[in-house]
């Protein structure tokens, strides 16, 4: 979606290190700062290799408060379409989850498993990044890129292992499209975004068209096909 303006990401390292949650633990584990501080210093630095220990409490709810921007970050393209009350990042991700764990159609051999995972995670990035999007004039590129090193970051600020190593695995499956899971969720990140255009439209009484034409043929599966051809039949 689009119209959000990224800030850099030592800037928004920087601010969650300040939360009121992670100023508990700041003179004991901190991590957030020396994250930012190491940012500040080089924004270009590659990111160090992930410690092998499975992260501490302090870690874990030092990520889960950076995670947070995720449910006030607003969709950029309701935003910039007007409409009011917009979801966030975290409710797309959340329906998109639902939809893994309930659909009784997906492909066969699909690890339904692995598809509601991909989808809680797939634009966690965003967290920092914000909701870039084609009118951004981000080239995709580089907006790859800035995600790649935001999630370093989070994976970092983790405290690295099993858990950071497969939410960088997962967002990477689904950035390259690389299998089938990957392949239903993109489906169903089209399938969720038209969904809630339709309900903007009943709701608020806006011409969404834009939204719906943006995902026409571009559906991979028959499962995100038959959806979004279910969606369609209740605009009308």
């Amino acid at each position: 979606m689009g119209g959000s303006r990224a800030l850099p990401l030592s800037s928004l390292l920087a601010a969650a290190a300040k939360s009121p949650l992670l100023h508990h633990h700041r003179a004991h584990h901190p991590l957030p700062l020396r994250l930012a501080a190491s940012m500040s210093s080089s924004s270009s630095a590659s990111p160090s290799p992930s410690p092998a220990a499975p992260p501490s409490a302090s870690s874990a709810i030092d990520f889960l408060t950076l995670c947070y921007r995720l449910k006030t970050t607003k969709r950029a393209g309701w935003v910039r379409r007007g409409v009011e009350g917009p979801e966030s990042v975290a409710d797309h991700m959340y329906r998109m989850g639902v939809m893994a764990l309930v659909a009784a159609d997906l492909p066969g051999g699909v690890n339904r498993d692995r598809c509601v995972k991909m989808a809680i995670v797939h634009d966690i990035a965003e967290a920092i990044v914000g909701d870039i999007t084609p009118s951004d004039g981000v080239p995709k590129e580089e907006k790859s890129r800035r995600e790649q090193e935001a999630l370093d970051h989070m994976c970092s600020l983790l405290g690295g292992g099993p858990r950071a190593e497969e939410i960088r695995e997962l967002w990477m499956e689904y950035e390259q499209n690389a299998t089938l899971e990957a392949k239903v969720v993109k489906d169903f990140d089209k399938v969720e975004m038209i969904l809630q255009a339709l309900e903007y439209e009943k709701e608020q009484g806006l011409d969404l068209e834009e939204f719906f034409q943006s995902t026409a043929g571009k559906f991979q599966t028959d499962v995100g096909k038959a959806w979004a051809a279910e969606v369609a039949s209740r605009r009308k």
